[in-house]
């Protein structure tokens, strides 16, 4: 079922963002019932989606206020600033589900599911 997850994920970073809130549900739905290895996987879906969240939530607001305050060109650096957060973890998001799913195809546990990074 990790795999699943990791699929939809990486589907919903290309296209409909629907399917990482699918992945999401099911990887809760599914930790409670799964082995120690899998475990470790659900948790780091799970921490992946959260901290994609937050650092878009911060990015879209920087971009908003920016594009706003851009009419008077006072808001371009923080429009700059926005357009980055969301670049780079967009990047950040496909690369932990990938990596995730590397140690999955490995049929390892995720050796830091609680980690920031990688």
């Amino acid at each position: 079922m990790p795999a699943v997850i990791y699929g939809l994920y990486l589907f919903g970073a290309f296209s409909a963002l629907l399917t990482v809130f699918i992945g999401l549900i099911l990887a809760y739905a599914q930790r409670g019932s799964a082995g120690p290895r899998m475990e470790t996987h659900y948790t780091f879906l799970i921490r992946t989606f959260w901290l994609t969240i937050w650092w878009v939530v911060i990015g879209a607001g920087l971009t908003l206020i920016g594009g706003i305050l851009s009419l008077v060109l006072v808001g371009l650096p923080l429009l700059g600033v926005g357009l980055l957060i969301l670049s780079l973890f967009g990047l950040w998001f496909i690369a932990r589900c990938c990596l995730g799913a590397f140690y999955l195809a490995k049929d390892e546990a995720y050796p830091r599911p609680m980690s920031w990074l990688f």
